[in-house]
């Protein structure tokens, strides 16, 4: 069962702009991922951010994994100065963490893992700590504090990430943008106000036929007559 869903997700997510996945020696339980950021208002705006996952036999009962220490599901292969990410590239999130309450952390059950999550809600949730860190409980302990004593300081470095992140983009791939990314909105509707007087008068706006129109009540009661 675990192939097929997770064949159903590589699938559905092949198709998206903003990751860029393939499978490691076509190993449907070991992805490569990069997450493109498309989001202009991000700091990590344009970056093409590398990373490795791996998944249990028994997903989706079982959150993705890594074997490591620590034991980590998700690592980006080019570090990121962040505090949810340790020096090594594994990063610390809650929603790959098993299921359950988790005491020692005081986590919740449903800030964890459970079957019902998907990995794009795996990644987009990674894509939203990158902007929406939690430190105070860092796996960084000095990105933790550079993002809170010096922010700037702190975007510059992300900054340089981003840049750095840009010589993994494969050669002839084209790099997503906020505007592409973007569906084309509809073009407004020309109320045209000569449309109304050129319209006809005697027609149904409703789509009713002209013989609908003319038709009398002792045409209608003609049928009735014949049954008698």
């Amino acid at each position: 069962m675990a192939e097929r869903i997770l064949m159903n997700e590589y699938r559905s997510l092949a198709k998206e702009k903003w990751v860029n996945i393939d499978l490691h020696n076509d190993d449907i339980f070991r992805w490569n991922v990069a997450l493109v950021v498309v989001n202009p208002d991000s700091m990590y705006y344009g970056g093409y951010f590398k990373a490795a996952m791996t998944f249990p036999s028994n997903y989706p009962y079982s959150p993705p994994i890594l074997t490591g220490t620590p034991a980590i599901a998700f690592r980006f292969l080019r570090p990121l100065f962040h505090p949810n990410i340790y020096e090594d590239g594994n990063l610390c999130i809650s929603i790959l963490h098993p299921p359950g309450d988790d005491e020692m952390s005081g986590e919740l059950a449903s800030e964890r893992w459970s079957p019902a999550q998907r990995v794009e809600s795996v990644l987009i949730s990674i894509l939203s700590l990158l902007d929406d860190a939690e430190p105070s409980s860092p796996a960084n302990v000095d990105a933790g504090v550079i993002l809170r004593k010096d922010p700037e300081l702190f975007k510059a470095m992300v900054k340089e990430d981003v840049e750095r992140s840009k010589k993994d983009i494969p050669e002839g791939y084209i790099m997503p943008t906020h505007e592409s990314t973007t569906a084309r909105p509809a073009d407004p509707f020309d109320d045209d106000e000569d449309f109304w007087a050129d319209s006809d008068e005697g027609s149904n706006m409703f789509g009713g036929s002209d013989s609908e129109g003319n038709m009398s009540f002792d045409d209608q009661d003609s049928g009735s007559d014949a049954d008698e």
